[in-house]
């Protein structure tokens, strides 16, 4: 990667993403930026640590640790913490602001460039004065939520939309609806190829006996969980290994845990991913088609390809144009698609498909990188 156009800056980035052995796209695209540039300093500012949800649950004392850490020499991970709901008003935006303006102060970044993800921070990133760069990644306005939820979420939207610098979306769909009033940049996700395409042995949480494995964050506007039961009701002898974070609802989850052929893995940290992709007897996406899902460019999608498993989906965003190894078919014909894929090999001997071109995750960050140097250099000459 080019280390020349963003040297001696200091980036700050609002991500709606942990930062863990889980790594996703914002995680992935630091980590890239930061071993391509030998000066860059990043302060990574993950979700708050809502305090009135934690003290609800019992849990008094989860907010006393550290609320920054060093996770590399140039890498600093803030945890704000939440002390108000924010439908009591801007107090909770005020305060979490000055714990990242605090951070900025304490790091020394000098006149850093804002990475908005988390479009709370609308009002503390458009008030500082820096450049900043909105990058929406998932369509959160068409989940249902909390009318006063709803209504901030789409004015700190807006605002950033406004106001930004530039404005970044990973899918055609997002494209659509978030330039429909101003210019932005489409920058898809991608993939680790070298990381997917070495082998790993099989991990030992899969079960034994032919498996379907589906790799991916468990969400209620995400994942078919009727077709996935009825998936495993049709296919006994089928074990179903689920991979990934649990963000279903009670009665989801307790549907899915309570049949013995499916499996919650829960999350595994990225490294270990291949190797579920890698030995699985076919890989299985049976996601909603709706207009959430609509709205994303999966980065499963990537990995299905770079694996090359042979891999059922139904027709969403981001599999809908694929080849081989992935069959798309609706939801309809879901479970018969799998049936005959598994049929064809008993054995679970099926060959992985030859590599394709995917794009990386490098290809993504020096992308990335180009919006920000055109953002800086607009900061620079007003």
């Amino acid at each position: 990667m080019t280390t020349e156009r963003l040297t001696a800056t200091s980036l700050v980035v609002c991500s709606l993403e942990e930062w863990g052995t889980v790594r996703r796209r914002i995680r992935i695209m630091v980590d890239e930026l930061v071993a391509g540039d030998p000066l860059l300093k990043v302060l990574y500012v993950a979700p708050a640590l809502d305090i009135p949800h934690e003290l609800r649950h019992g849990r008094a004392t989860g907010f006393l640790g550290p609320r920054m850490e060093t996770v590399h020499p140039r890498v600093h991970v803030l945890r704000p913490r939440k002390w108000l709901p924010r439908f009591l008003g801007p107090a909770a935006d005020r305060s979490l602001g000055r714990q990242v303006a605090a951070a900025v102060t304490t790091l020394g970044l000098p006149d850093p460039l804002m990475w908005v993800n988390d479009s709370s921070y609308a009002r503390f990133a458009l008030s500082t004065g820096w450049p900043t760069v909105y990058d929406v990644t998932d369509d959160w306005l068409l989940v249902p939520l909390a009318p006063h939820r709803a209504a901030r979420l789409r004015e700190d939207d807006e605002a950033l939309l406004e106001r930004s610098d530039a404005v970044v979306v990973c899918s055609p769909d997002l494209a659509r609806t978030r330039g429909a009033h101003r210019d932005v940049e489409i920058i898809p996700n991608g993939v680790d190829l070298d990381l997917f395409r070495t082998p790993q042995p099989r991990p030992v949480e899969l079960p034994p006996g032919p498996v379907a494995v589906y790799v991916g964050t468990l969400h209620e506007e995400r994942i078919d969980v009727p077709l996935v039961v009825a998936l495993a009701e049709a296919r006994p002898d089928l074990q179903i290994a689920l991979v990934g974070p649990d963000r279903l609802g009670s009665e989801s989850s307790a549907r899915l845990a309570a049949h013995p052929s499916i499996h919650l893995i829960g999350a595994q940290p990225y490294g270990r991913v291949p190797g579920f992709l890698q030995h699985a007897d076919i890989v299985v996406i049976p996601h909603l088609v709706n207009r959430f899902t609509e709205s994303l460019d999966p980065i499963k999608a990537y990995e299905c390809q770079a694996a090359g498993r042979p891999t059922v989906a139904t027709p969403v965003a981001g599999f809908r144009e694929l080849g081989p190894p992935i069959v798309v078919v609706d939801r309809s014909r879901f479970i018969d698609e799998v049936a005959r894929l598994l049929d064809e090999t008993p054995d679970g001997s099926g060959p992985s498909q030859a590599p394709i071109d995917v794009p990386t995750w490098r290809e993504r960050a020096e992308a990335m990188l180009d919006v920000m140097q055109r953002v800086r250099a607009g900061a620079g000459s007003s």
